[in-house]
């Protein structure tokens, strides 16, 4: 052992309780950290206990959370095993409000699960979450009208996946081509070319439409994730009329790969409206902007749309010259407020794709999970503070100070251990 420690019975709890979430370690690996290292005698069974107390205290703790700063709320699906775990997170915070690991995911188990995050106070503006039926009939269920966007994170994930195929699919085309016509060239020193010669030209044209049809997949895929579900882009009407157009021109290249291009047509096309909402969001933040300035709503839009270019392009600074001009004393305060609404404006469900990654290192080392445990890593996420980030003001704060707005003690202290230190005997 590395060195001794006389210890009181609560440090042994505090270090216990630390080691098994920060660790992330199985209990067999807690008790030999803690006998090798800190020369602490403890057992399997009080692993065991300790963290099952600290997960109904924590379970108490989370229900009686006031979840009323909410105002975006976005969900999802994780599965360990078979054993659907329903999410919810706060898109501002990164709190997380719902974590039950449940038998089914159907309407009536998120809507009792919504029902009570409601009792504490969870009234969101809108949701956001994938295409799943079962979250979208819960939410309905439970709180009627409350809009639930349409995520885009899956969405392109689909469309990216769907523009790399036929470019596969292109340059295996190529392959063929290019083996045929390596064949014929032997063949024809040998004096023989068969029917080789009809066989090179049927490759050559499959290998010509493969490779429009890839790069007509690969424009019109590109189109939908820069110009149509880019947060910085034109008005809902615009974006709409962009959308059906992308959508009637995969269903005319439908019929060369009608497995691959329908499936992902028909997403696009049921979910039209559910994926550009959040333009209609912004939209309302952009008019909202224009009328408090008093400056035409074109120039605001303009500003939204100069977000699309990167910094070091000479276009960009053109761009802010020209609008800084038509912008005059009003520029920096329209072009900050305009940042910040885009900045608050959320289009998809990360943030839980976030909390599934940081939970699958919990998961892998535990084959079954109960609602205690998943208790217990819901607290310890949402009070554990940001040691650093891309925005300043989640720097040393925990998602449920963002959230609420004020401070809270260490999670040691509020599980009712007090901070943790070595105590004599």
């Amino acid at each position: 052992m590395l060195f001794e420690l006389p210890v009181s019975k609560r440090w042994l709890r505090q270090v216990t309780l630390a080691l098994t979430l920060i660790c992330r370690s199985p209990y067999r690996g807690v008790v030999e950290f803690m006998r090798d290292v800190l020369g602490v005698s403890t057992s399997v069974g009080q692993v065991h206990d300790v963290q099952q107390w600290a997960a109904q205290q924590a379970g108490v703790l989370n229900r009686a959370q006031d979840l009323s700063g909410i105002r975006v709320g976005l969900y999802d699906e994780i599965f360990q095993g078979a054993t659907p775990v329903l999410a919810g997170v706060d898109a501002g915070s990164t709190y997380c409000y719902l974590l039950a690991a449940e038998a089914h995911r159907d309407g009536d188990t998120w809507g009792v699960h919504l029902l009570e995050a409601a009792q504490q106070g969870l009234a969101p503006d809108y949701t956001i979450a994938d295409a799943g039926r079962g979250l979208r009939a819960g939410q309905k269920a439970a709180w009627g009208d409350t809009p639930c966007h349409g995520d885009v994170f899956h969405i392109e994930h689909q469309c990216e996946t769907l523009a790399n195929t036929p470019g596969n699919l292109a340059r295996g085309t190529r392959s063929w081509r290019e083996k045929l016509e390596l064949k014929i060239s032997k063949a024809r020193m040998r004096g023989r070319t068969g029917g080789l010669a009809a066989e090179l030209g049927k490759a050559r044209r499959s290998e010509a439409q493969a490779h429009q049809l890839a790069r007509d997949i690969r424009t019109l895929t590109e189109w939908l994730r820069h110009d149509i579900l880019s947060l910085a882009g034109p008005c809902l009407a615009t974006r709409q009329a962009l959308f059906d157009f992308i959508v009637e021109q995969l269903r005319e290249r439908e019929a060369p790969d009608v497995r691959r291009i329908r499936p992902v047509r028909i997403a696009l096309q049921n979910q039209r409206d559910d994926l550009l909402a959040f333009a209609g969001v912004l939209d309302g933040k952009l008019a909202a902007i224009a009328q408090r300035a008093r400056v035409p709503e074109k120039l605001v839009r303009a500003a939204c749309v100069l977000h699309r270019k990167p910094r070091t392009l000479l276009a960009y600074w053109q761009g802010w010259g020209r609008l800084r001009a038509g912008l005059g004393g009003q520029f920096h305060a329209v072009f900050a407020a305009v940042s910040e609404a885009m900045a608050h404006t959320p289009r998809s469900s990360s943030l839980v794709e976030n909390l599934n990654s940081r939970l699958r290192n919990y998961f892998t080392l535990r084959r079954h999970l109960g609602n205690a445990y998943l208790d217990l890593l819901r607290f310890f996420f949402n009070h554990r503070r940001f040691v650093r980030s891309r925005r300043a003001e989640r720097q040393g704060k925990s998602p449920c100070e963002l959230m609420c707005g004020r401070d809270h003690p260490h999670r040691l202290t509020m599980l009712g251990l007090g901070a943790l230190q070595p105590q004599q005997a």
